[in-house]
């Protein structure tokens, strides 16, 4: 308590020194495992919606979120008449799996939510109270129902920080886990993006399940995010994930979706896989499903349900809290429609960050979906088609075009010559293009720094932790979006012109793309 008034009370230098105490305190003896706090000096006493109060006196927009935890904002009102309902009441705080009016009613909410065809034959698992164990708990449960070990995985996955969770995530080093390629249309792993690159990675899923000789047996399951968060905010194609289910469905391969991000209205969906119309055969959830307190639960097919009693357990997994918060928030959400709210506002933000991409040949790209968003900082000196404009681009490709008329007769000579044979010819629908420019992580680092001295908190994600991430509050207002947006554009435009004020190594231009001819 005496820190607090410390810290809330008195003159701005005596709150300015409490606040510095505070962090000379964290570094001297907190792990050096500690990660937000090392890119956000800051010290937050007070929250409410989108806006955080710093022992310091300042206030910052935060578009963290607890990493998407806060579906709601800091403290709603909804949630908090919740908590204070069970503290109020006598319940018991903590009851391991034992049934309870409050864990009977997150269960019929959540259910009431879930995508049709799933909700009306689930069954819910409750385990640790973090995604990283829900993804372990449904490792579990379908190598227990398949009877077979091995896990098909994603390039670019985040899953958790646990072993299992862990192996199946793209940072892994040692690799138990099939790796497959995630369709993207920025960075696409060949080359063409788009529909065509979606294909592409498709057919080798496919090739690697059905040749013999490629190494990876008839998996146990399949885990995939419906959006890559840590990834870079990379939403995967409808039709891809489509083609993803039908794959694994036909080869009685069980389809776990990791919603543990993408949850709760975030992407415009109450649940990502629903954009696709995809039912998967498990779901693991966590992050906004509790509410801003621990909880993490898998919801599987009832015929996935093999396990023994005691099979997978967690002390924390009966926290009544977390499930009174949880519950609140999942109504809220549904009965305001606030995933579609997030859909229409995210959709806006996307269109109004594009066009820093018109301004900056820093930003590469910007991508997401919901209130899900990101924003790919590059090198601006680096080789690439991005730092041209859409004018210069066609110019490009046009005279690239007539260059090359004369193969492309020749090729389809060829091609003709082939199927007369009986062969066949692959038809692309699109062509190789360059390799976008290097991820600039310094950049994104310097960007991020110029938003938190502008009152703005965001994270950073992306393969070289080179992408700008946004997830603000569902219920964030147009006025809030608004200003957020203001201090993103001012932070990158302030990054741009002067990297290295911002702690960037410079470069040999100011980053800002010519004008169209």
């Amino acid at each position: 308590m005496a820190v607090t008034e410390s810290v809330t009370g008195g003159t701005f230098g005596g709150a300015r020194a409490a606040h510095e105490g505070i962090l000379r305190r964290q570094s001297a003896r907190e792990s050096r495992a500690r990660t937000y706090a090392r890119a956000l000096p800051i010290v937050p006493v007070r929250a409410r919606g989108l806006t955080i109060e710093g022992a310091d006196g300042r206030r910052y927009l935060d578009c963290l979120s607890g990493a998407g935890t806060l579906a709601l904002g800091h403290n709603h009102p909804v949630v908090l008449e919740a908590i204070r309902k069970v503290l109020d009441s006598g319940a018991p705080l903590s009851v391991l799996d034992l049934a309870t009016p409050v864990k009977d009613a997150f269960i019929t909410e959540l259910f009431r939510t879930l995508p049709p065809g799933l909700a009306d034959r689930a069954r819910v698992q409750f385990c640790g109270p973090a995604g990283t164990d829900a993804v372990e708990a449904a490792f579990k449960l379908v190598r227990a129902a398949t009877g077979r070990t091995g896990i098909l995985a994603f390039t670019g996955a985040y899953h958790g920080m646990t072993t299992g969770a862990l192996a199946a995530s793209g940072g892994a080093g040692d690799v138990r886990v099939a790796r497959l390629p995630y369709p993207q249309d920025y960075r696409c792993p060949f080359g063409v993006g788009g529909p065509r690159g979606a294909e592409l990675a498709a057919r080798w899923t496919e090739t690697v399940l059905d040749d013999p000789k490629s190494g990876v047996p008839l998996p146990a399951g399949m885990i995939l995010e419906p959006v890559q968060g840590e990834g870079g905010v990379i939403p995967a194609p409808d039709d891809w994930l489509r083609r993803m289910r039908r794959l694994t469905a036909d080869r009685s391969i069980p389809l776990i979706a990791d919603e543990i991000q993408t949850g709760v209205g975030r992407t415009g969906a109450f649940w990502a896989v629903e954009h696709s119309g995809v039912v998967p055969d498990v779901m693991v959830l966590s992050k906004a499903i509790g509410g801003s307190l621990p909880l993490a639960v898998v919801v599987y097919r009832d015929d996935l349900d093999v396990w023994e009693p005691g099979a997978h357990a967690g002390t924390f997994r009966g926290n009544q809290l977390a499930m009174a918060a949880g519950t609140a928030t999942l109504a809220h959400v549904r009965e305001n429609a606030l995933a579609e709210r997030a859909g229409l506002l995210g959709s806006r933000m996307l269109t109004q960050l594009r066009r820093l991409q018109d301004d900056f040949a820093c930003v590469g790209d910007v991508r997401g979906r919901g209130l899900m968003i990101g924003v790919e900082l590059v090198d601006p000196e680096g080789e690439g088609l991005t730092g041209l404009t859409e004018g210069r681009a066609k110019e490009a490709k046009g005279a690239e075009d007539a260059k090359g008329a004369a193969g492309d007769a020749e090729a389809r000579g060829a091609g003709d010559a082939v199927r007369a044979r009986g062969g066949a010819v692959s038809e692309w629908d699109g062509e190789a293009r360059p390799r976008p420019r290097p991820a600039a992580p310094e950049l994104a680092s310097a960007v991020q720094r110029a938003c938190l001295e502008r009152g703005l908190i965001v994270e950073l994600g992306g393969r070289h932790a080179g992408v700008v991430r946004l997830l603000p509050p569902l219920n964030i207002t147009d006025e809030q979006a608004a200003a957020v947006l203001d201090r993103l554009a001012d932070a990158v435009a302030a990054v741009a012109r002067d990297p290295a004020a911002h702690g960037a190594r410079p470069r040999r231009s100011e980053g800002r793309k010519e004008p169209a001819d």
